[in-house]
């Protein structure tokens, strides 16, 4: 019998004697592709309401509808609404960072497939996913951006149309890791622009950003901002992980 004649089905239980699917968080075999162990999955910590309504941050108890947290209250953010699938910790910081410098592409996949309990149901037509750009020096050297990869799998979970080429990000940033709030806006100030010969593509429409981490918010408010000058409705934001204000300082 030649290779060639083997059944599929064949090849794929060779595949995973060989390569056995194992968890994205600590790399133990497990039963399917993309499915994390228990020991792992017990120290995610998934983030749902009650929450802000605005940001995201979790609640002790429910407030009531559309309650924001002091933070929102006193300094709004130019995203519309924030949410995230997880908690910033050790198996969120793993997976992002695998999918991002060790190349786990097909991480994306799971992510996504993590965030599509976020995408309202009611106006998909009307909706666009953008992911937040990288520097075209970053891209290069990098060879794809992760939120990019995110996008597409999002959108055709969820049907959304992706957006890749409206959004630039046209001024290259130093990273903004143990930068305060402050700092992190001043630094992308004036970092991402709209393509001219795509901005038709925004008029009128609810446009969900797409990131890996959440951290201040500085990013995603600079994306929104330049968005919503160029004709989107509104500007929302979905990721994957966010860091929280008590573990902020954890994160840096």
């Amino acid at each position: 019998m030649s290779l060639v004649s083997v059944p599929r089905t064949i090849w794929w239980k060779i595949i995973g004697y060989a390569l056995p699917p194992r968890c994205p968080g600590c790399g133990v075999i497990v039963e399917d592709d993309h499915r994390f162990c228990l020991t792992c999955w017990s120290s995610m910590r998934f983030l749902s309401e009650p929450c802000c309504d605005r940001c995201g941050t979790p609640f002790d108890h429910d407030r009531g509808e559309g309650a924001l947290c002091g933070a929102c209250l006193s300094d709004p953010p130019v995203v519309g609404r924030a949410r995230a699938v997880l908690a910033y910790g050790d198996i969120a910081r793993t997976v992002a960072l695998r999918l991002k410098y060790a190349r786990r592409i097909g991480l994306a996949r799971l992510i996504a497939g993590q965030m599509g309990r976020f995408v309202p149901v009611e106006g998909r037509a009307d909706m666009l996913l953008i992911p937040v750009p990288l520097h075209r020096w970053r891209l290069w050297w990098r060879g794809f951006n992760q939120s990019a990869l995110i996008a597409d799998h999002l959108g055709r979970l969820s049907g959304i149309a992706v957006e890749k080429e409206a959004l630039l990000r046209t001024r290259r940033t130093p990273p903004l890791r143990g930068l305060d709030p402050g700092q992190r806006k001043k630094t992308v100030r004036g970092a991402f622009s709209v393509c001219p010969s795509r901005k038709d593509r925004l008029m009128g429409k609810t446009i969900i950003l797409i990131d890996d981490v959440h951290t201040s918010g500085a990013t995603a408010d600079a994306c929104a901002r330049i968005l919503l000058r160029n004709g989107a409705a509104a500007v929302h934001l979905i990721c994957w992980a966010r860091v929280l204000p008590e573990t902020a300082a954890e994160a840096d």
